[in-house]
């Protein structure tokens, strides 16, 4: 009897792998649906340029208009191929390297000089984001508020908290970024302004996500592809389940697995072609893709995804189990190096589920954390209420950079305090990069 159950599970596995064998086939030659190879299914959220400048500023036209107009042909050459791109990115040196720093007037006026620089390019529309690299020292994080407050999306930044000599994190540096989170609160419209600065801890260069992206010069210039995938990871799920018979629920994960990697690597592949075959010159050297989903408010809902997997909802029993699942996927990719986070993101603020579901009260900010454990980024562009005490927003940006380092990888902390908002309201953000959602409590 074991002998014959031994086959008949051979059997019912070889036939569920033959069944996946003929989906992909299927959903390749369309059949009047979207396909996996539908390019308006994966678009290229950014095309990030690292480059290094210095306190010399006439050499920053040149610098800055090389980056631009690379990102520009680079479009144009994915654009013929049928590939989106949404946004160009610049990314510079940690900024004390070349901004005058010595106090808020000097450094005002040296990023203005570079702002108008930025906005004098004719990139057909384009919109291009810059990140000032990394602030390193107390002085530097000081100057963060108002610079914000003035040069907004020209002014991404991070800082990178480390651990000492004895494995504990620099609570110093912490303390110091939380006042600067409350002061951006306090003098941007809602708070808004926190959208740009975040607090890294154990990520490396070459992120191509605003504001956790910097560089460091000794790297040499370099480009990073990221994508915006949701609406692809969607579509091969739904038709994965609409073809495949019911499964055990190991065959439909493995299954799950095979149908989204498969589809991600194709996207990657192609892209990857297009870059390596492109006539247009290429100053700066390919560090690689950042294989993330990165949602937004404009594509699918990571929350669907979650759904087709099988997940009552996000948050319920089984969304632990599930992000591991998605970040095996991001993590599969190969024929190209992986930079960046790699994983999965789960960006309050930016995905519209997500957002449903604080109003639902589907998870909290423990659940965020606990999810980071499996798949990245962290705690992600949350509000919490305006009057959430510095010591607890230590306490919460040390748990999460605890975990970052003990299980080796890269989490960020972007939270928004909203003034006079408590947990449980309704945040009224008006940037066109947010979606409103409930205030979340910090325990």
């Amino acid at each position: 009897m074991i002998f014959v159950r031994g086959c008949r599970a051979r059997a019912l596995t070889a036939a569920a792998k033959s069944r996946r064998v003929y989906y992909l086939a299927t959903i390749s030659k369309g059949s009047g649906k979207l396909t996996y190879k539908n390019t308006k299914l994966c678009k290229v959220r950014t095309i990030t340029t690292f480059i290094s400048l210095d306190n010399n500023k006439e050499s920053w036209n040149d610098k800055i208009k090389e980056a631009s107009y690379f990102c520009l042909n680079l479009t144009e050459e994915l654009s013929r191929n049928e590939y989106t791109v949404q946004s160009i990115r610049i990314v510079t040196n940690p900024f004390g390297e070349y901004l005058n720093t010595d106090n808020l007037e000097t450094a005002r006026r040296d990023l203005s000089y570079l702002s108008d620089l930025i906005n004098s390019f004719d990139i057909s529309g384009m919109r291009i984001r810059f990140a000032i690299g990394e602030a390193r020292t107390k002085e530097e994080i000081e100057l963060l508020p108002e610079l914000i407050h003035e040069f907004g999306d020209l002014c991404n930044v991070c800082v990178n908290v480390n651990l000492d000599s004895f494995g504990i994190l620099d609570n110093d540096l912490i303390q110091h970024s939380v006042k600067a989170v409350q002061r951006i609160s306090s003098i941007t419209p809602r708070g808004e302004g926190n959208f740009n600065f975040t607090v890294n801890f154990n990520c490396d260069p070459l992120i191509p996500y605003f504001p956790a992206s910097y560089h460091r010069k000794e790297l040499g210039d370099q480009f990073v592809i990221g994508l915006e995938t949701p609406d692809l990871l969607v579509n091969v799920l739904e038709n994965y389940n609409q073809t495949m018979e019911k499964e055990s629920h190991n065959s439909q994960f493995k299954g799950y697995y095979e149908v989204m990697s498969e589809a991600l690597q194709y996207h990657i592949t192609t892209i990857n072609n297009i870059i390596q075959n492109s006539t247009c010159d290429k100053p700066y050297g390919f560090a690689g893709f950042d294989s993330s989903a990165a949602p937004s408010k404009n594509c699918a809902s990571m929350v669907d995804v979650y759904e087709k997997m099988g997940v009552d909802y996000f948050g319920s029993s089984g969304t632990v189990e599930a992000s591991s699942l998605l970040t095996k996927v991001f993590k599969s990719i190969k024929g190209v190096s992986l930079v960046g986070f790699s994983g999965l993101m789960l960006a309050l603020t930016e995905d519209t589920g997500l957002a449903k579901g604080s109003i639902n009260s589907d998870f909290d900010i423990r659940s965020l954390l606990t999810y980071s454990s499996v798949c990245g980024i962290g705690l992600d562009t949350v509000p919490i209420p305006g009057n959430t005490s510095a010591d607890k927003i230590s306490a919460l940006m040390r748990d999460t950079g605890t975990m970052a380092y003990r299980l080796n990888k890269p989490l960020t902390v972007r939270l928004f305090p909203v003034p006079g908002l408590y947990a449980g309201d309704l945040t009224v953000f008006e940037s066109n990069d947010l979606c409103n959602c409930a205030v979340l409590t910090v325990p």
